[in-house]
């Protein structure tokens, strides 16, 4: 009996230290994704009306030995979003409405909800449904953020500045397993708020690739975006 009773009391403490350790963890990841969401502008950021980014974009797939020049233009108005990749190949538009999501390849690669991938997802921060928890990996100063959907994003951290460095994520498009990572490497702040100016970002799709050298040459903030931008045109 008192064997049973120290095997039950053993158990019970290991129990309690993991979650503990949990706790812990999630804790500290709520401060790192407070610290970001200041470094990024705080309640500005997080309450920004709309953002344009328009600029230039190389992308290279890994099955061709070809970098294609490119223009892009991304659009963001509350849920809302237009992202457009303009090529001489396979232009490219794809569409939030608020209610559906439109794309003009309607066989070809599809990205994720823009709006639930990468920075919007920081601007949630503390909305109901959003969730904040640990990194898997332990020794990265970061966080992630789960949707009410089931998309995440891992935010990796600046250690002195506190801005996203990079992020991490993957989701299920139309059947096909795809993981993308963002590294981050010059901001451009407009009224307090950080904004990603040049950035790189690789898609892996299955058997493929695609990289893709992002940078901006025009950010407007809080401007008035007309509802018929977020349809195919």
């Amino acid at each position: 009996m008192k064997k049973y009773l120290l095997i039950v009391f053993i158990i019970s403490l290991s129990i309690s230290m993991f979650a503990g350790d949990v706790n812990t963890a999630r804790l500290e990841a709520e401060e790192f994704a407070k610290m970001a969401l200041v470094a990024h502008g705080g309640e500005s950021f997080k309450n920004m009306k709309s953002l344009i980014v328009r600029g230039k974009v190389d992308v290279t797939v890994s099955s061709f030995n070809q970098t294609i020049p490119a223009t892009f233009t991304t659009i963001f108005a509350g849920e809302k979003y237009f992202l457009e990749i303009n090529n001489p190949f396979q232009p490219f538009k794809q569409v939030f409405d608020g209610v559906e999501t439109h794309t003009s390849v309607q066989r070809g690669f599809t990205f994720p909800p823009l709006n639930r991938l990468g920075l919007p997802l920081l601007q949630k921060l503390g909305s109901e449904g959003f969730t904040v928890s640990a990194l898997a990996k332990k020794k990265k100063t970061g966080f992630r953020i789960t949707s009410p959907e089931g998309y995440y994003t891992d935010f990796y951290l600046n250690k002195k500045t506190h801005r996203v460095k990079a992020y991490d994520s993957s989701y299920v498009v139309r059947g096909r397993d795809v993981t993308t990572s963002v590294e981050v490497s010059k901001y451009e702040e407009q009224d307090g708020i950080s904004i990603p100016k040049k950035y790189a970002q690789r898609f892996d799709i299955g058997q493929m690739t695609v990289y893709a050298a992002f940078k901006a040459k025009e950010i407007i903030l809080n401007t008035k975006i007309d509802d018929d931008v977020f349809t195919l045109k």
